[in-house]
């Protein structure tokens, strides 16, 4: 008995082929962004000197955590709009609006300023998507990036903070 084949069922989540398309490659750039400012952050704990050692260490841990457990909603809000998630160092490297982390770590000031850029670089990424978001009516990538801009905008905010005089 020959198996029967099944054809795959055409996605019609209200959102048209074309716009899901666009608004997936936004978020593969948004993915690219996090998880580059993930891989510095966690390089940035690990390698951490000076004064400021322990409250940076402790900072630094707390945002790469965040920013680990923001990659998989990305990338499963890209699937659900029917495309791949971008996954490897290369896609990352040719998506991401952000530069790789040196070799060698900077001074611990020079950290904090190289992820209060990042944390600004990400937010700018997930802005972008709005108006096409906006005017495919998606909510659910409405409501991500309004949570990822909330929690950069803050990151961004209390790494500049420590700049100051």
């Amino acid at each position: 008995m020959a198996k029967k084949k099944t054809e795959a069922r055409k996605m019609d989540i209200g959102i048209a082929e074309h716009d899901r398309a666009e608004i997936a490659q936004g978020l593969g750039r948004l993915l690219a962004d996090t998880f580059t400012l993930y891989l510095t952050t966690h390089n940035f704990h690990w390698n951490v000197t000076g004064p400021m050692f322990n409250n940076l260490h402790a900072m630094f841990m707390q945002q790469y955590t965040e920013l680990w457990n923001a990659v998989d909603p990305i990338a499963e809000r890209i699937r659900a709009l029917g495309h791949v998630a971008p996954g490897s160092y290369g896609e990352y490297g040719r998506l991401s609006s952000m530069p790789d982390a040196e070799a060698r770590p900077p001074k611990a000031l020079e950290m904090v300023r190289i992820l209060a850029e990042g944390h600004e670089a990400v937010a700018r990424t997930a802005r972008s998507i709005f108006p096409l978001v906006d005017q495919a009516h998606d909510l659910p990538t409405a409501d991500l990036l309004t949570q990822r801009l909330t929690l950069h905008e803050q990151a961004a905010w209390m790494l500049r903070s420590l700049l100051e005089d």
